[in-house]
Formats: structure tokens, sequence, C-alpha cells
């Protein structure tokens, strides 16, 4: 069988620790090619993303690896094209757009994958095991970090669509929307927005569930410079116990820890993308983008000092 010729779209920081490896490392792939508009990257690097895809002989995927910001013109194209998309999340600024690109990709016959890289943590998996068909009794998220360490001198996150906090938080939603055992929906939200900013720094959000018996709540936070934390911590009313830290990648569960001991995040990824494109499907999640939707229209907004760096 013929390796599956992909392409990078969007070749930063995340393509290069994350995409690339993940590719060259699963034998189903070839990469032919990679944009960006610096012109760096590997093997045929394009500035232009459409050149990409008219020159490249063969060309059957794409990874769209861009900010959210172009996705949806760069995907739409990529399905006209006939082309397997996979997109980095948040797969698109909207709603409307990701399901614009839902019913395109049905028409075209092609697979369009949205990825949300910590779901793919076999802890994570372990940990909607234990909790699948219980009541919940509270459940805290805290998601915090420091932005000027992952995001260095990046504006777009900072400018209407870029999402500020939810950029990093949507990967907390993904994963308690993941393990929670029934629906989940935002009560209220408290955004904190630097007064040269459009988009929060920081974010407090409560929600509720008809699984749910006691507080359910997230803190996001961008300002942490030190002490990091990625931990979704979940009880249940018949007394078990599920606390997921380092983003999702170690599970204490009723005391006892474990670590992820899957392939990891990316390169089961990557592992999906190929088992969905041998069976010609799509999978399509929006729920966690749903979640920062309704933060984004039920949340009271504060002005906090501005942001630097």
């Amino acid at each position: 069988m013929n390796p599956i010729k992909i392409a990078i779209i969007g070749y930063g920081k995340i393509a290069e620790d994350q995409h690339l490896p993940s590719i060259k490392a699963n034998p189903r792939f070839e990469l032919v090619a990679t944009s960006s508009r610096s012109s760096q990257g590997v093997e045929r690097k394009f500035t232009d993303w459409r050149e990409l895809i008219r020159s490249v002989e063969g060309l059957q995927a794409v990874a769209i690896t861009t900010p959210p910001g172009p996705r949806y013109t760069i995907a739409r194209e990529c399905i006209q094209a006939g082309l397997h998309c996979l997109l980095e999340k948040p797969p698109t600024v909207g709603l409307a757009e990701i399901a614009d690109l839902d019913c395109l990709a049905q028409a075209k016959g092609v697979t369009l994958f949205t990825t949300w890289h910590a779901q793919h943590h076999s802890t994570v998996q372990q940990a909607a095991k234990a909790l699948a068909g219980k009541r919940i009794r509270s459940m805290q998220i805290h998601w915090h970090e420091d932005v000027n360490k992952w995001h260095p001198g990046q504006q777009w996150i900072w400018q209407a669509g870029g999402f500020g906090v939810f950029d990093p938080g949507i990967n907390a939603f993904s994963i308690a929307l993941k393990i929670f055992p029934g629906g989940l929906f935002v009560q209220s939200a408290e955004l904190s927005v630097p007064e040269n900013a459009q988009t929060p720094i920081a974010a407090d959000i409560i929600f509720y569930s008809p699984e749910a018996d006691g507080p359910l709540s997230a803190s996001l936070d961008w300002r942490q410079t030190e002490g990091e934390e990625w931990t979704v911590t979940v009880e249940t009313a018949d007394g078990t116990s599920v606390r997921l830290e380092d983003g999702g990648a170690r599970l204490i569960l009723n005391g006892k820890a474990s670590a992820d001991s899957g392939a990891g995040e990316y390169p089961d990824i990557y592992r999906t993308f190929v088992d969905l494109i041998d069976e010609r499907r799509s999978l399509v999640d929006v729920a966690p983008l749903r979640l920062v939707a309704d933060c984004l229209l039920v949340g009271g907004r504060s002005v906090v000092p501005a942001v630097h760096g």
C-alpha cells in the first residue's frame, strides 16, 4: 500500500514539535511539502499555500496548523480540491464555519478531522471509563500558565477571534467533555480582558449538568509565571476520585497514580487520521468550541491592566 502524501499548511512551532515527528514516524504517511509565510519548513517549502495545493503532484491530505483565523478559507479550498483535512484545535473561529466544512467534506467524499490533542492521552480514556454512569459531586478545572512562555510575541491571540486564554483553556474543556458522564453546560462566566486586548487573559466559569449534584467550575489564567497547573479534578457521589494532571498525561484514580501509556497525543491523532481516511469518513467534534462560544455569549467582562510581550 502506497503511503498517503500529506503536506503541512502553517509550519510553525506546533507543526515542528508535534506534527512533523508524528508524520515522519507513521509509515502510512509521506510528508511531501510544507507552507509558511516565512518560508520555514521541510521538504518542498512554499510561502503560498494555494501554490502548494496546486503544485504538489499526487497530494492527498493536509494538516492545517495555522492560527484559527484563516483555517476556514484554507480548509474549504483544500476540500474542494479533494484533499483529506486534519485541523489543529480550535478547528475554526466560529461554529457556522466548521458546520459548513463538515457538509462540504461529506459532499466531496473526503475526510475532515477536528483534532483535540488532549483527548488522545490513554489516561483520559481511563478517566472516562472510571466516571461512566456515575453522579458527579464536584468538578474543578485549573488551567494556569504563562502566556509569554507559550505565545511569546504573538499578537493574534489578543485580537478578535484569537481566543485569548481559551486557546489553552479549550484543551481543558475537551478533556472535561470526554470524561464527564453527561451534558455539560455554561451557567456563568467572568472574563478578564486586558485594556489593550479584545480577548480575555483569564476566565472563571461555572457549569451545570443534569448528572451533577454539586459545584462544577473552571479557572483559566494566562498570568501564572510560576507553578503552572493543568488539572481536572472530579469527585463522584459514590466516592470515586479522578484527577488528571499535566494536561491529562497523568491520572490519579482513587489515590493511585498512572502515566499515559499510549502512543502519545499526536502519534495517536495521526493513527486515527489514517483510519478515517481508509474508512472514508469524517470525525467532526465541535463540543469544546461550543463551550467556548457559550462562555463568550454569557460572560461578564471586566477590564484588567494591559498585556505586554
